[in-house]
């Protein structure tokens, strides 16, 4: 049988975080690759001043730490008259930071496509947008599905950083019953646990999602 501390006291603390921790890294990935894509789009197509801005904002959220991020979010922003909850700020460093990172997958994805095919598009009298929204993107979002993909797994860990700007999840909640019952090993041991099941379950419904999606003779091979 458990210990009592496991069914008691751990395991009904770690499933709150759990929900959490799902209500923050489910929108944010949704939420991070659509801001990847337009912002990657944008960096390839748009115009030169937003390009600029668009490598600007890049450049901010990929080179500061996250947790600077949301410490200037949710400990900065009131300084200026901006206030937002705990599982607001925490969302939003995630969404920012996790689009900054796809933009850049999406944007390599981008430059790999040939640009006969855009010539050719063009040719049939597809304007620009028909071309980069029906002929590019899909094709790109193929190619960067990988990298995006990673980025999702690497949400779900710095996640665990919500906890510093007292949005408890997973972490948070491990954190508290240590605290309160001296037993850190064993809190954090099962915490870890539960991130590995996240992990593994997010690979395998995105390596199905890269089966699904594959093309015969483009990119990585069909297992």
């Amino acid at each position: 049988m458990l210990d009592a501390f496991y069914t008691d006291q751990l395991l009904p603390a770690l499933n709150r975080g759990l929900w959490m921790s799902f209500l923050l890294i489910v929108p944010s990935a949704i939420l991070g690759q659509l801001v990847g894509i337009g912002v990657g789009t944008l960096r390839v197509f748009g115009s030169t001043p937003v390009k600029k801005l668009m490598n600007t904002y890049t450049a901010i959220f990929r080179g500061v730490p996250l947790m600077v991020q949301l410490f200037v979010l949710y400990f900065g922003l009131p300084n200026i008259g901006i206030y937002l909850e705990p599982y607001a700020a925490a969302m939003l460093g995630f969404v920012l930071c996790s689009g900054a990172y796809n933009s850049e997958y999406v944007r390599g994805a981008l430059l790999s496509i040939r640009q006969g095919q855009i010539k050719a598009a063009q040719a049939l009298g597809m304007s620009k947008f028909q071309t980069i929204f029906w002929i590019v993107i899909p094709q790109a979002f193929r190619r960067a599905l990988p990298g995006c993909g990673n980025e999702v797994i690497y949400l779900i860990k710095y996640s665990s950083l919500a906890y510093i700007i007292t949005c408890i999840e997973l972490t948070g909640e491990a954190r508290a019953i240590a605290t309160k019952t001296f037993r850190f090993t064993e809190a954090f041991m099962v915490v870890g646990m539960y991130y590995l099941a996240l992990v593994t379950i997010a690979t395998w419904i995105l390596d199905k999602l890269e089966q699904r999606l594959y093309i015969p003779g483009f990119g990585r091979s069909k297992k």
